[in-house]
């Protein structure tokens, strides 16, 4: 890796510059209609792994063994966020002197966020250890035997994402260049291999250590293939510590800090809860951990939706007025509240029948409860991403901070509280409660100080972007007495073919207006033209 890395580093000086050319309207719609499909063939890949593999595993392993499993994933996960924000700030930098054309200023950068990676996968290293070591304090009520094998498959798989932290930087470049193919298509192969790998060790009943191994050998694989398409594919973006510049990485730490309190946020929103779980009421952790699952999936769409928006926007603030910016916001936040809804909506009101089909009865029966809380929390949350992207994207997040932060604290305290005295149910209610206080200061607070850069009322926003679209729920709600789980009423085919097809009647007619319609109907027409520019 440090041979390519040093190769290249000694053509910086003879990079030319190629004369800046803004894209028109039409390339814009193009280039990011491309990442976004890009995005969507990702989910659509992992959230086949994310049905199988549960499916399998709930039913091959004991509800103990499967809970250890999910915690050693979940545990090892934090390492993740010792990013702190550098990916975002390696592809937002490559996007914006990209489009400039300096390829040097982008390689600078990009050598700033490796130099910034490699000491984040140090923590990461250390960081595992110090979990590894605190296991049993952590889960008193997990099973002593189990205590020897979640150590070790937590020392593997947390020490293969450390290394895969520092081989991230290759495919922030990528997301920058707005090539998303590249990046993506590794995720999938990646999902793909984690979840072959994990399935061949239960189904030779293997135990947790060598399911660690298999993990750990796929996460490394994996970083290393990042490696090698940059090297084939953006090499003339150059990384190396030979290139870091201390101004440089001065300015870019100094963009991270402002990500890294949001990075702390999603931490206490997505990443504490199934740990919460564990140590309060671990019998009823692999249950919750499935009902994190559907959620998770919903996440993964918004998140194909919007973050093609994160370079996109970084390039476009360059030349486009705060009119113009406001509108893409009013226009994204619409489409987002409408996939929140087709995705979130089949969640609540059938998650007994889908549950049943997936991990059966007894899975069914303990989860509901918990995923339709979630799924309720997720769709609040997540009316606001495309304003946070944007704000992040452009690097003026700073008042959206205090909507974060907010949202960390309130449900992270709120969550400890109730579940030492509810249990898991107590989590879930956290999370709901932070949701509502995000998009409660998002509004109020945030976006009064980002009128400078997002030029649309609030009102409006809120009208036409997420009430509007959100006229689709009335169906589930009529039929609110028939899926509640208390309720002892189940809903009937004939019912479950009624709010379907009313449900998409009013996506379709209070979600796009007339042109977008005609839009859509001619990409359903010829999906092509969408991957060939046309």
């Amino acid at each position: 890796m440090t041979n390519v890395v040093d190769k290249s580093s000694e053509a910086a000086a003879v990079v030319p510059l190629r004369p800046f050319q803004p894209e028109t309207p039409r390339s814009f719609a193009r280039a990011i209609s491309k990442n976004i499909v890009a995005s969507l063939a990702r989910v659509a890949a992992v959230s086949l792994v994310a049905l199988a593999l549960p499916a399998y595993l709930t039913h091959h392993l004991p509800v103990t063994t499967y809970s250890a499993w999910i915690l050693i994933l979940q545990l090892a996960a934090y390492v993740s966020y010792l990013d702190l924000g550098v990916q975002t700030g390696v592809s937002k930098f490559v996007a914006e002197y990209e489009a400039k054309g300096d390829n040097p200023g982008a390689g600078r950068h990009a050598s700033a966020g490796f130099a910034l990676m490699v000491l984040a996968g140090a923590l990461g290293l250390l960081l595992t250890l110090i979990l590894a070591w605190q296991v049993p304090r952590l889960f008193a009520a997990m099973p002593a035997d189990l205590y020897h094998g979640v150590r070790v498959s937590l020392l593997l798989v947390g020490s293969s994402l450390s290394f895969g932290l520092v081989c991230a930087v290759y495919s922030a470049i990528f997301l920058g260049l707005q090539r998303y193919w590249i990046p993506m298509t590794i995720s999938v192969v990646n999902r793909a291999s984690f979840a072959a790998s994990v399935l061949a060790v239960v189904a030779l009943h293997g135990n947790l250590v060598v399911m660690g191994i298999a993990v750990a050998l796929v996460n490394v694989l994996t970083g290393l293939l990042q490696v090698f398409a940059w090297h084939e594919k953006a090499s003339h973006i150059l990384v190396s510590l030979r290139l870091v510049n201390f101004g440089v990485l001065k300015s870019m730490a100094r963009y991270c800090s402002l990500q890294s309190i949001w990075i702390f946020g999603m931490l206490c929103v997505t990443g504490l809860d199934v740990t919460i779980v564990g140590h309060y009421d671990y019998a009823q952790t692999a249950y919750y951990s499935i009902a994190t699952m559907p959620t998770g999936f919903m996440l993964l769409i918004i998140a194909a939706m919007v973050n093609p928006l994160m370079p996109a926007a970084s390039a476009m603030s360059t030349h486009r007025s705060p009119a113009q910016m406001g509108e893409l916001l009013a226009r994204t936040t619409r489409y987002t509240t409408v996939i929140l809804l087709l995705s979130g909506l089949p969640l609540i009101v059938c998650g007994v029948p889908l549950l049943r089909l997936w991990v059966g009865p007894d899975y069914a029966v303990h989860t509901i409860r918990y995923l339709q809380i979630l799924v309720l929390a997720n769709v609040i949350r997540n009316l606001c991403a495309p304003f946070a992207t944007m704000v992040v994207a452009t690097g003026k997040q700073g008042p959206a901070t205090i909507a974060a932060v907010a949202e960390a604290v309130v449900n992270l305290g709120s969550s400890l509280y109730l579940a030492s005295r509810l249990g898991a149910m107590g989590v879930a209610l956290g999370t709901l409660l932070g949701s509502l206080v995000s998009v409660a200061l998002h509004f109020a607070i945030s976006m009064h100080y980002s009128r400078d850069l997002l030029a649309i009322s609030r009102s409006r926003l809120f009208l036409q972007g997420m009430l509007q679209p959100a006229a689709m729920a009335i169906p589930a709600l009529v039929l609110l007495p028939w899926w509640r789980p208390s309720s002892g009423a189940a809903l009937n085919p004939a019912m479950t073919l009624a709010w379907g097809v009313s449900t998409l009647t009013l996506a379709w007619l209070a979600g796009f207006n007339g042109k977008e319609r005609g839009d859509l109907m001619q990409v359903v027409r010829n999906p092509a033209s969408v991957l060939a520019g046309s």
